[in-house]
């Protein structure tokens, strides 16, 4: 099985700012698999939900993915995530 490490108990910092923007540009959760399986990622509405919800890793590629999707940069993505000063 596989482990991941977590960030302030998340298994991603950009899940929220995904659904941030699916929500701005009026994309379904369904209309966002949609566009991720047509650029060749296997996902499905329920990792989405997952991801967005921050309960799910995602990979490097599908942070790609999921910027060509929303048509965002990349750096849109991690808008707004704050470094945190111990």
């Amino acid at each position: 099985m596989k482990k991941f490490n977590k960030y302030e108990n998340k298994f991603n910092i950009i899940g929220s700012r995904i659904k941030d923007i699916r929500k701005e540009e009026k994309i379904t959760q369904e209309d966002l698999c949609a566009r991720m399986q047509v650029l060749g990622y296997q996902i499905n509405r329920s990792d989405i939900s997952k991801i967005e919800n921050c309960n799910k890793f995602i990979a490097d590629f599908e942070v790609l993915g999921f910027s060509r999707a929303l048509n965002r940069s990349i750096l849109d993505l991690y808008e707004d995530i704050k470094d945190k000063k111990d």
